[in-house]
């Protein structure tokens, strides 16, 4: 059992995390093993972020005291916390991997910090499995750029049964 002192220490950590990132993303990991969790840990380091274990009662102490309205008590299983300056569909992606990798690992929803909003856990799954940005915008381009070359390609060969 941790001392009031400790626990007050883990509050004020919350906060730090609170103030100085982007985003958090809610996990169960109960019943994942702690090698696993390192895998996790390793491949979020990449990204430069962290995974941490709360209490939920903490937590929600460290939210409120940011301005935050979220309780995360009302999440289901225990809390692990990934937090990052990036915005949430660059860290969903990984973090859907792994939750895809290893079943017993669940997200329970993502935070917003820059605009106060919960994002739910099905919705951070939606855009986790969503090809990186730089993917999506080429698919864009050639779908706008598909009839145009196709145009192309019939007066081309239009213009070769003229001239035989």
């Amino acid at each position: 059992m941790k001392t009031k002192a400790q626990k007050i220490k883990k509050v004020e950590d919350g906060g730090i995390i609170i103030e100085g990132k982007n985003t958090v993303v809610f996990a169960d990991f109960t019943g994942t093993k702690v090698n696993d969790m390192n895998t996790l840990r390793k491949s979020l380091h990449d990204f430069e972020s962290k995974f941490e274990v709360f209490k939920k009662r903490l937590f929600r102490v460290a939210l409120q005291q940011k301005g935050f309205e979220f309780n995360p008590e009302t999440l289901p299983g225990q809390l692990g916390v990934i937090y990052t300056d990036k915005r949430l569909d660059e860290i969903a992606g990984p973090v859907y991997k792994f939750a895809k990798q290893f079943k017993t690992f669940k997200i329970l929803g993502g935070l917003n910090l820059k605009d106060k909003m919960f994002v739910p856990g099905i919705e951070v799954e939606a855009i986790g499995q969503l090809p990186p940005r730089d993917v999506l915008i080429a698919q864009v381009v050639g779908t706008i750029a598909a009839p145009m070359s196709a145009f192309l390609y019939v007066l081309s060969e239009r213009s070769k049964q003229l001239s035989k």
